[in-house]
């Protein structure tokens, strides 16, 4: 049996411009740790990541829209990917905060690593909160009442940080350690 069967784990992204390693790995590794990983994205059409916020990356198909999840339930966490076109898209759609919302709300796991946590400050879920992230977001995560440390991964509460592409194993590490607790 592998560690997360059984656990439904929720991945928002845009359909552009998301970084390629960001969601696939954790998507990938999820999966292979047992866990059932839904894809959601703005449409259902598929994903075109990008490597380095510029070179096109692989496609990954989309299996629901964000606007068609209705909140937390029947889900037993949340990832957001990184890449800034994507998360700077993302902080702007309504749906995607208001699912970042229900589920801090819900008590449950939210993961966001390199540029995800934008849409987690517009959520407004991190004050007091310490979180890491892509340098360049640390006064934005400090305006958000946040302390942005550098660490490869920063777990507080149900919150669960990285900063970019190189941190991957300890972020799904860490959200798979939130998910057994």
């Amino acid at each position: 049996m592998a560690t997360l069967d059984g656990k439904n784990v929720l991945v928002i992204a845009t359909n552009y411009g998301v970084e390629q390693d960001e969601i696939v790995v954790p998507t990938e590794q999820l999966r292979e740790r047992g866990a059932t990983v839904t894809v959601a994205a703005q449409e259902s059409d598929p994903i075109q990541t990008l490597v380095g916020d510029k070179d096109p990356g692989k496609s990954v198909d989309v299996d629901t829209t964000i606007g068609s999840v209705t909140g937390a339930d029947g889900y037993d966490a949340l990832v957001v990917p990184g890449g800034t076109i994507n998360a700077d898209t993302l902080r702007q759609d309504a749906d995607a905060v208001a699912l970042v919302t229900a589920f801090a709300d819900a008590g449950k796991p939210v993961a966001a690593i390199c540029h995800g946590p934008w849409t987690l400050i517009e959520a407004g879920v991190l004050t007091g909160k310490t979180i890491t992230s892509f340098p360049s977001l640390q006064t934005d995560v400090r305006n958000a009442g946040a302390e942005w440390v550098d660490r490869e991964v920063q777990v507080d509460g149900g919150v669960i940080t990285s900063r970019n592409p190189g941190d991957l194993p300890a972020f799904v590490d860490a959200i798979e350690s939130a998910l057994t607790a």
